[in-house]
């Protein structure tokens, strides 16, 4: 079994999927890099909201960010992130 500490990241790291909107938000990103704007307008909640949203994404390290110019355009933070998604739906669509 894995240490204490090890186990606490994993149940960390799936409190990530723990809400529907960050699962929204994940999903949305998983077809290509966004600007809170576009979230904001695809969830159909307020930018501030979808920013909180966001700052706890990157906490998890679900996600990643790079700047354009003024914009700040958010993505999956890796393949693995992709994976655990696509598992979930697979989980759930049997």
């Amino acid at each position: 079994m894995p240490e204490k500490e090890i186990l606490e990241q994993i149940a960390e790291l799936f409190k990530g999927f723990s809400d529907t909107t960050r699962v929204q938000i994940l999903s949305l990103l998983q077809e290509k890099e966004r600007c809170v704007g576009e979230i904001a307008e695809a969830v159909e909640i307020s930018q501030s909201a979808i920013s909180h949203q966001l700052r706890l994404l990157k906490q998890m390290h679900l996600i990643k960010f790079r700047r354009e110019g003024k914009n700040i355009l958010y993505s999956l933070a890796d393949d693995h992130v992709r994976t655990i998604l696509e598992m979930g739906l697979e989980h759930v669509m049997e």
